[in-house]
């Protein structure tokens, strides 16, 4: 059964500091922890801790202003991948409707014809009319004014405009293979055909929701996993990570600039990773799967 108690701030501090983590100003520690959760916090200190990790006792060294540091530093990244994304779910979003609407017609995403799994897709579909339904855009309202008698969702190029990435992500991967658009968008995109964007898109997706909902990315198992392109038709990584570091943030950051390249040749992502990690230096880079010379691929360039 569990039974703990919770600890006032000044007891939060305390047993920090009898576990071993040095703190060199308890009332600045007092002013964090007052705004910030121990246990947010606790996902920053952890690998600061010695194994048995059930024992919580800091190795030496450990500081409390390297927590935050890192804690910032995380934050820090977030916007700058938030921001990424949203070109991204930007660009998908305008492909899909420009596409898909000169293929099948301005209701295409209603046609579950065209779709692999029809389920997945009528899912799909209510999460859809739950964001027209909550809508308050001046777009959707004058339409459903203009045509009361119409019972279908406005058109793609009003309705996706409302869909978030993740839906988005998922209408893509359910279109069936032999979709013209499919392959046109995957290409457009860079990635050739349509085998490998779903996972890049679903992979986004997830890390996009970690960045809206400010979860830690720094030294994060991902759940996704990216489908590499054997043979990339733009600039690539030399060197790919291994099976085993697939779940760190670099491949990702890898897939992130592959796509940003194209839809936005002169994006300064990779000046703003730099001068992140540059601002930040007690920062672990191998805990977001960073290699010595990433900065030096042909990809980051």
């Amino acid at each position: 059964m569990y039974n703990k108690i919770p600890f006032t701030i000044e007891e939060q501090i305390n047993q920090l500091q009898q576990r071993g983590l040095f703190i060199s100003n308890a009332g600045l520690a007092k002013h964090f922890l007052s705004h910030i959760s121990y246990y947010r916090l606790a996902g920053y200190w952890w690998p600061m801790q010695k194994e048995p990790k059930d024992l919580h006792i800091f190795k030496d060294n450990s500081k409390f202003e390297d927590v935050i540091a890192l804690y910032n530093f995380d934050r820090e990244l977030r916007v700058v991948i938030f921001d990424a994304i949203e070109k991204i779910e930007i660009s998908l979003r305008t492909k899909l409707i420009y596409h898909l609407s000169h293929e099948f017609g301005a209701w295409w995403f209603q046609n579950l014809e065209i779709f692999i799994n029809v389920p997945e897709a009528i899912k799909t579909l209510a999460v859809i009319e739950e964001e027209i339904t909550r809508s308050k855009d001046v777009f959707i309202k004058s339409h459903k004014t203009k045509h009361k008698d119409d019972l279908r969702f406005p058109p793609s190029w009003k309705t996706l405009e409302l869909t978030s990435f993740g839906s988005l992500s998922k209408i893509y991967g359910n279109l069936k293979n032999d979709i013209k658009s499919k392959d046109i968008i995957a290409k457009e995109l860079g990635l050739v055909n349509h085998t490998f964007l779903p996972s890049w898109l679903q992979s986004l997706a997830q890390i996009r929701n970690y960045c809206a909902h400010h979860s830690r990315l720094w030294n994060k198992n991902l759940p996704g996993r990216p489908k590499l392109l054997p043979n990339p038709p733009c600039l690539w990584i030399e060197q790919v990570p291994e099976a085993k570091d697939m779940h760190m943030l670099y491949i990702h950051l890898c897939c992130i600039r592959y796509l940003l390249n194209i839809i936005q040749p002169q994006n300064n992502f990779r000046t703003q990773l730099v001068e992140l990690l540059e601002k930040y230096p007690s920062v672990d880079s191998n805990a977001l799967g960073l290699k010595i010379n990433w900065q030096n691929e042909p990809l980051w360039l």
